[in-house]
């Protein structure tokens, strides 16, 4: 296709290519296939299980190693708390006081999430809050229709002239309610991050967050810094970086023509999660603990989160060990027929690898060749909750196009609904991937791999989107943990439900896990 002069002028911008976007406009054209699932991975076939004796083990050995490590708590922060409003924006947009009653409504529309908000809505950590500012506005007295008091609280929450808290950044959020005070999912990781990730008592955590929101992170952190600094006796490295626009991607029309808005520019979408490999390749430590930002507890849950990230990292050290002294073998010696055999074992043992089918036909100097591959990759350790019914990606072994097969985590829009095999393949899943990840990026001699080469990149989405009522087609890059950890060596370990407690819907915040008493 040929570019206007604007478009060029746009691209230049953006600092994307005019192939990137004939490569991505062909992408939407061929489609994207879905992904080949073989069988799910379970425990003993895929999935490890540590008893009380190997975690303390793997704890252990991680002690013993942290204080001479560099650690890492990154974060994916960049959501909007939007989302977690939308049966209340619905509420806002179409009850009327005058009409009927909150329970009418809720009755009519089967709003069962509503009917949640108001139960519990006094177990909110930004009730009082609200609840003094209506008192201030309305004065005690205008106070005695229940409806029309509902509806004002909506109204305070989420309106500009209220507290708006549906255009703040969802870290940022008030999230638990102390005696004290209210924390923000953002205060719970540095209490988090102080328990594991922290090396002679100085924690690092990286946010990945929206440009806008850099300036009121930073102010959160400043009004927090010492509070939090002096309960923890950690000191606290926080750095930021934003999505590059370099990775938005084009939306197109229906027919998979470029979609432009009213001014004839072209429209560039965020290109998902996936976007912040190049992010998380920016990084350097020898392990990176991941975590989205929304998934966190109170304090008395802590302990027992920090316990499981112990182990999980315990693991990983224990994986590199192994890895590394037979790279160091490998370059440094003659390799002999039982060494292959050990690294044979210690792959398909550990990593769960399937090698070549005609690896035995191999000339040995090849076996070593690619053995010494199979090891030299960044490892992740992946912790996996059993499944209850939550929507997102699972644990399951896949082939490739290669005809390789490996232990990936696959998002449900990866998968055929119209294949039966592999719907079947999914409801016979036991477990579910709660973005729990401990990750080592550096290969044996200290150096960082560059985590841009083990990304599969044919494992993109195309999501159906609309702008301004109108239908769209959007490209997402390789999810951060499914494709753009493709090529990675992958373990999955089972770790309790606690340790996964994400906030979608602001309901979500009644759990137990988000309550202190």
């Amino acid at each position: 296709m040929n570019f206007t002069q604007k478009d060029k002028e746009q691209l230049l911008e953006k600092g994307i290519s005019e192939d990137q976007v004939r490569h991505q406009l062909a992408i939407f054209k061929q489609g994207i296939p879905f992904v080949d699932i073989r069988e799910p991975a379970t425990i003993g076939n895929g999935i490890y299980v540590y008893n009380k004796e190997e975690q303390a083990s793997l704890i252990a050995y991680f002690e013993s190693q942290r204080d001479h490590l560099s650690l890492l708590k990154f974060t994916p922060s960049s959501g909007a708390a939007t989302r977690m409003f939308k049966f209340l924006f619905e509420y806002l947009e179409s009850y009327n006081p005058e009409k009927e009653t909150v329970n009418a409504y809720i009755n009519r529309k089967d709003a069962q999430d509503l009917r949640l908000f108001f139960v519990g809505i006094d177990s909110f950590p930004f009730y009082k809050k609200i609840r003094k500012k209506l008192k201030k506005v309305y004065g005690k007295k205008d106070m005695t229709n229940v409806n029309i008091n509902r509806l004002r609280f909506v109204k305070m929450m989420l309106e500009k002239e209220g507290y708006n808290f549906g255009a703040k950044p969802k870290g940022l959020f008030p999230f638990h309610k102390y005696k004290a005070h209210n924390a923000s999912a953002f205060e719970e990781h540095l209490f988090e991050a102080a328990l594991y990730a922290k090396t002679k008592d100085k924690a690092r955590l990286h946010f990945t967050i929206s440009k806008e929101h850099f300036d009121t992170f930073k102010s959160q952190f400043e009004k927090t810094q010492h509070k939090i600094e002096e309960k923890t006796h950690t000191t606290f490295d926080i750095s930021y970086s934003f999505q590059s626009t370099t990775t938005d991607t084009i939306a197109v029309t229906k027919n998979n023509t470029i979609f432009r808005k009213e001014d004839g520019s072209m429209l560039f979408r965020p290109g998902g999660h996936g976007a912040l490999i190049t992010n998380l390749n920016e990084q350097d430590a020898d392990i990176i603990f991941i975590k989205n930002i929304d998934n966190v507890v109170v304090f008395k849950y802590e302990e027992v989160v920090a316990h499981h990230k112990k182990v999980l990292a315990g693991k990983l050290l224990k994986l590199q060990q192994a890895s590394f002294a037979y790279l160091k073998k490998i370059d440094t010696e003659t390799i002999t027929e039982t060494t292959i055999l050990e690294i044979v074992q210690f792959l398909q043992n550990e990593f769960s690898i399937k090698l070549a089918q005609d690896f035995e036909k191999f000339s040995q100097n090849y076996q070593i060749e690619y053995l010494r591959e199979q090891l030299d990759k960044p490892i992740r350790v992946c912790g996996m909750v059993e499944n209850e019914g939550e929507p997102g990606g699972g644990p399951f072994w896949v082939k490739h196009e290669s005809g390789r097969i490996s232990l990936q985590i696959v998002e449900s829009v990866q998968i055929d609904p119209a294949n039966k095999r592999h719907q079947k393949i999914v409801q016979q899943s036991t477990h579910f991937n709660p973005v729990d990840i401990v990750c080592g990026v550096k290969n044996y001699k200290g150096e960082k791999y560059d985590l841009e080469k083990f990304v599969d990149t044919k494992a993109s989405f195309i999501a159906s989107k609309t702008i301004a009522g109108k239908a769209i087609k959007a490209l997402e890059h390789p999810g951060l943990w499914n494709g753009a950890m493709a090529f990675w060596n992958t373990v999955f370990v089972e770790v309790p439900l606690i340790t996964f407690n994400p906030v979608k819907t602001v309901n979500d915040l009644l759990k137990p896990a988000h309550q202190v008493q």
